[in-house]
């Protein structure tokens, strides 16, 4: 399964996910909007449910109109604005409840996961296996990193050489974290 293309019919997002994703455009944000009305998500609410798909034609959409760096910087955007649940007080914990909190925001049918697997101190590697754009997850992983870090680390995300990439027809993407 590609990026951009849903794993099921039936699936919804939430729309706080989708609010926090047009705030995240700031500039862009009227573009955003507009992108969404053109695929039936007209003035989302924080407590309503929109179709998965329509959500990824959106994105589909940004990325050509606006730019692939557009969606990465959307995925940086959520972790600024996103609740993690208590406890979570650095990366590991933080990058292994993302597949938790993927999963409270999508309801309806097969969405996909996030693993995590430490790989030593400071480092990590998270498989993406849903039909979101590499560069949205590779965006979310580094603020993910970025917020529950020590100050002054640098986050470095790179896709794992030689797996699958959605971007080329792949079923998921494997990045290599570090911190």
């Amino acid at each position: 399964m590609a990026q951009f293309q849903a794993f099921a019919t039936g699936v919804e997002v939430n729309g706080q996910t989708v609010l926090a994703v047009v705030a995240g455009m700031s500039a862009f944000k009227q573009t955003a909007e507009e992108i969404l009305d053109k695929h039936g998500i007209k003035s989302p609410t924080p407590a309503g449910w929109y179709p998965q798909q329509a959500w990824l034609d959106a994105f589909r959409d940004i990325a050509k109109s606006i730019g692939p760096k557009t969606l990465n910087q959307i995925g940086r955007s959520i972790p600024q604005n996103a609740k993690f649940p208590p406890g979570i007080d650095n990366v590991e914990k933080a990058l292994s409840s993302l597949d938790a909190a993927y999963h409270m925001n999508h309801r309806g049918g097969q969405i996909g996961n996030y693993g995590f697997r430490k790989t030593g101190e400071k480092s990590a590697v998270m498989e993406c296996r849903n039909p979101y754009p590499c560069d949205f997850d590779s965006g979310l992983i580094e603020a993910v990193v970025r917020r529950f870090a020590p100050a002054g680390t640098m986050p470095k995300v790179q896709h794992e050489p030689g797996k699958p990439c959605r971007a080329k027809q792949g079923d998921s993407c494997t990045y290599l974290v570090s911190w």
